[in-house]
């Protein structure tokens, strides 16, 4: 169909009469992108608006949305895209980075454009170029939606049906993929960049993206109606406790206390349920430790954002298709032990690592962190309690409940509330043992007081009058006890003029 478009470039010669006249070859570096995988045009699928006008216009142009495709539109699209796949040569793209591979794609469809006569806008075919483009080199039709810095969450159940979560809504988007195959396909590109795989034969994949946003996959046969993904994005900046205060998140009064706790190296675990917010505020946290410490993560997929320069960041591995070589988040937490680590940072708590994790907040790894889903910060401790014994530990109750107090100083419970804002509702302390129950006692608190007429939550955080914490000489030995002091008394005043 196409000639080619010079010796040492990217045309592969073909059948027809026209030719496209060659463009200079960039030169050829290491690609950021993993190697191109082509996939064919979008077959027209209807598109129904369902978000509200304000969740319609967002402020930056990437995160504008498009208006219905017809029928011509992908009629065109499959005849540009077939004549591209001829004209290319996939190894030559494959020596490029993304912009300059972009910018050859750009330069090939624009030709084909011009030599077929297709009759098509500025617009449509800027349109047109865009989706091309992320055919080959992105990841497709999420491209726009990994655009938006205004969504949390992108949810894909099968080709045509994809959820986005913006400002703690749940909308349905536009986007829609051709068919199971393009997805799956997505799929696979994503979880190959971090060296995993998906398919029939090992169905389920946790993976990130370059960004270092949380992907997950569960493909057919496990997922009946075709591939469901999930993806929980990172912002590009990275939220701090001064933002969580703008956002009414917690108060100034209770970020000082967050900022002393995290600077006098408590031991924090951060309790919450689903999208509560408990990476984002252990992020926070770890803002303030200070510069000259050892810190290593565990998690099972990276995503803390660590800003210290002394951080080593592990990560889980997955069993093979042989059911062999995997790495559980205890073996990382055993072998963080022999690392000297001043901190020891685990993503999340989920299993038996509980116990090697509370060994090593009680052996001189003071300021150690982690999370936990749980409801309330009582509920939270006897979770701890629950997966200990799920681990085949044969300790007595309270023996591990000793463990426990003796272990953690801080609980911070967050909350994602009904109408879709977070809150810190808790900053709680572990005092001791009183017989077998585990003595707290609550700093500050979040009560909500109703609901305005738009449906948001109105409430506040109140302290509870404690002068004197339980960490009181840890921040003394920090030379913090006056900031403390005036911001717990500040936090009091508050609640008493409120």
């Amino acid at each position: 169909m196409f000639g080619k478009r010079g010796s040492d470039g990217f045309g592969k010669g073909g059948a027809g009469a026209g030719t496209v006249s060659p463009a200079p070859s960039p030169a050829a570096v290491a690609p950021q992108r993993p190697a191109p995988t082509l996939e064919p045009a979008d077959e027209p699928i209807s598109r129904q608006q369902v978000a509200p006008p304000s969740m319609q216009a967002p402020a930056s142009p990437a995160a504008r949305r498009r208006p219905a495709r017809t029928q011509d539109y992908y009629d065109t699209k499959s005849q540009v895209f077939s004549a591209l796949i001829d004209t290319i040569d996939l190894s030559q793209l494959a020596k490029l980075d993304g912009e300059s591979a972009r910018e050859e794609i750009r330069d090939i469809v624009n030709d084909i454009i011009t030599i077929k006569n297709f009759a098509m806008s500025i617009s449509e075919q800027e349109e047109l170029l865009e989706d091309i483009c992320n055919d080959v080199l992105g990841f497709g039709p999420l491209e726009p939606l990994l655009a938006r810095d205004d969504i949390a969450d992108i949810m894909v159940n099968g080709a045509g049906q994809t959820f986005i979560e913006v400002n703690g809504k749940t909308i349905e988007s536009e986007i829609r993929f051709r068919d199971n195959s393009q997805l799956l396909s997505i799929c696979q590109r994503i979880v190959s960049q971090v060296g995993r795989r998906v398919d029939e034969s090992s169905p389920i994949c946790d993976a990130r993206l370059p960004d270092g946003s949380r992907v997950n996959v569960i493909a057919p046969p496990l997922a009946i109606d075709g591939p469901a993904l999930t993806i929980r994005k990172f912002k590009k900046d990275k939220l701090n406790l001064d933002q969580l205060v703008k956002f009414g998140a917690i108060t100034p009064e209770g970020a000082q206390v967050l900022q002393i706790i995290g600077r006098v190296r408590c031991n924090v675990v951060i309790s919450g349920g689903t999208g509560s917010g408990k990476t984002t505020l252990l992020n926070c946290l770890t803002g303030y430790i200070d510069t000259d410490e050892r810190v290593i993560t565990c998690e099972d997929t990276a995503e803390l954002q660590l800003q210290q320069p002394h951080v080593v960041r592990l990560e889980t591995r997955p069993p093979n298709i042989e059911g062999e070589g995997e790495i559980t988040m205890r073996d990382l937490v055993k072998n963080c032990l022999r690392m000297r680590p001043e901190r020891i940072i685990v993503g999340e708590v989920r299993g038996s690592e509980v116990f090697d994790l509370l060994q090593a907040m009680n052996t001189g790894h003071d300021g150690s962190m982690g999370t936990i889903h749980a409801n309330t910060p009582r509920e939270c401790l006897s979770r701890m309690e629950s997966m200990i014994a799920m681990g085949g530990f044969t300790l007595p109750a309270k023996t591990v409940r000793e463990i426990i107090a003796g272990s953690v100083d801080v609980v911070i419970q967050a909350a994602r509330l009904r109408d879709g804002s977070r809150r810190i509702t808790h900053i709680t302390e572990v005092i001791g043992m009183e017989g077998d129950v585990i003595v707290t006692q609550d700093l500050m608190r979040y009560e909500i007081e109703g609901e305005d007429h738009n449906g948001k939550i109105v409430g506040r955080h109140v302290s509870t009058g404690i002068g004197k914490p339980h960490f009181w000489d840890r921040a003394r030995y920090y030379n913090e006890e006056r900031r403390l002091a005036a911001a717990l008394d500040a936090m009091e005043q508050k609640t008493k003029g409120a």
